[in-house]
């Protein structure tokens, strides 16, 4: 199908635990592009509300990450990088052109552009954001219950004084991004008391 453009977003690069999340999305032009925005500027009731809505109009849709592991071999730009082009590479349909939310492009068979601040200005960016987003909220959840003394439910794995508080505590637990300054160094301080 010419003329169709994918908008693709990640979730998840900046936090110290769980998977780097993203999202290609080609919205057909009839749907509800003029409420798509940035997923951080939404609220979780009214994100969880449109990613439905677009799973189910979009011409095409797909969500992709990098697990921990990868994130620690690659780096999270890298991660990051790969988890966008998973995302692509599954959609059902080839776009013609690929738009990116950032300033850095992954590598792709088909002609992409970076847009900095595209997930405020670009619907297409804008769904594939809150794809992401809650995507990524929702494995968090899950981890949540998989290792509750964490609050990963509240805090998503992002650096708050609870979760560097709970990991001081606690230690890190697999899913935490070993590379990442506050786990590395409750890893280190915590190998320099046991000795």
């Amino acid at each position: 199908m010419p003329g169709l453009i994918a908008g693709v977003d990640e979730a998840g690069r900046g936090p110290l635990a769980g998977r780097v999340y993203a999202a290609a999305v080609i919205l057909a032009p009839e749907t509800i592009e003029h409420r798509m925005r940035d997923s951080k500027r939404l609220s979780a009731q009214r994100r969880e509300r449109l990613y439905d809505e677009i799973l189910h109009n979009s011409v095409a849709s797909a969500i992709a990450w990098a697990e921990v592991d990868e994130i620690a071999e690659l780096n999270i730009l890298w991660a990051t990088m790969q988890a966008m082009r998973r995302a692509v590479l599954s959609l059902a349909v080839l776009p013609e052109q690929v738009l990116i939310d950032g300033n850095r492009c992954p590598e792709l068979s088909v002609p992409a552009l970076a847009i900095v601040g595209g997930d405020d200005c670009v619907p297409a960016i804008s769904a594939a954001s809150i794809l992401a987003k809650v995507a990524r909220d929702r494995h968090m959840l899950e981890l949540d219950v998989r290792y509750p003394e964490y609050g990963f439910a509240k805090h998503k794995g992002y650096p708050t004084a609870e979760h560097l508080a709970a990991l001081r505590r606690h230690g890190p637990c697999p899913e935490h991004r070993q590379g990442f300054g506050p786990v590395a160094s409750c890893m280190a301080s915590r190998s320099a008391g046991d000795d």
